[in-house]
């Protein structure tokens, strides 16, 4: 992407992965992405799939899943959430709100590779979710607009590039994620597994969000109500995609619950590290 290239000899690896991502690759670059990806994300995948309990059908996944779901949820917020809930200022919440830029500004397009690998169904499904992301044709409605007013309310840059300078590994990690899981993983079960969860788990997740901009007086708070609102029905649509799936060939229940783990590791690091930033201004 233009603007980025000059970030390629930092020395941060999750902000390096997110420019390669962001741009159409050299073979040395491709080269560093694949072995960032590797050597982080493969890596990972690999243990949790190691450690990951037999799951035998797809019924037991769903349960498992399910599992996991009620229990974040009935652990309730971290003190990070509870604060950025109930105490952060709003100079605190617009630290949380340049670090997830990243992400927000360009939310789901990092998503995209994973349509072509998809059999008809499981496609459709997801891509059912994709519609609603990029506001189903309508420009003012598509999530990173919802964002851009956002930022553009709080008097910060609506360029991406200005937060690509300034951003924290864990929020970069967060979005490269998802571009190995749609583009580069080896199979789609880590995928769909990954965006299961993570559907399920912003109905959870997002509530401190709503809950700041709710009690700081912040009028474009729609990016946040809107995931609220409309990821009940993504849900259900990611949890179909793999129904789709398995339809169509046998499916490997251990690399989806991999990426379920992944995402709810990788999505757990970012919040607590933007938080935790927004915490250390006065």
């Amino acid at each position: 992407m233009a603007g980025f290239d000059h970030m390629a000899g930092s020395d941060h690896r999750q902000r390096r992965l997110y420019c390669h991502n962001r741009s159409v690759p050299d073979i040395d670059s491709y080269a560093e992405m694949l072995k960032l990806e590797r050597d982080w994300l493969v890596a990972m995948a690999a243990d949790i799939e190691r450690r990951a309990p037999r799951l035998r059908s797809r019924v037991e996944l769903m349960e498992a899943l399910g599992r996991l779901l009620r229990e974040e949820e009935a652990a309730g917020p971290s003190e990070n959430e509870r604060f950025l809930a109930e105490d952060a200022s709003l100079e605190q919440f617009k630290v949380v709100v340049a670090e997830f830029a990243v992400d927000g500004l360009v939310e789901s397009q990092s998503h995209l590779a994973i349509i072509p690998r998809l059999p008809a169904k499981a496609r459709m499904a997801v891509f059912r979710v994709l519609v609603d992301e990029f506001g189903c044709g309508n420009d003012e409605q598509e999530h990173a607009a919802l964002y851009r007013n956002l930022v553009a309310e709080l008097g910060m840059p609506t360029e991406l590039e200005h937060y690509v300078e300034l951003a924290s590994e864990p929020s970069f990690a967060y979005v490269n994620l998802f571009h190995w899981l749609a583009a580069r993983a080896p199979a789609t079960e880590y995928f769909l597994g990954a965006y299961a969860y993570f559907e399920s788990s912003v109905l959870y997740a997002y509530r401190c969000y709503a809950a700041a901009t709710e009690r700081l007086g912040i009028t474009n708070r729609k990016y946040y109500t809107e995931h609220l609102y409309i990821d009940t029905f993504h849900s259900r649509q990611m949890k179909a995609a793999i129904r789709a799936l398995e339809q169509d060939r046998p499916v490997d229940f251990g690399k989806v619950w991999a990426g379920v783990l992944l995402t709810s590791g990788v999505a757990a690091e970012a919040t607590d590290s933007a938080i935790t930033k927004a915490r250390s201004t006065a």
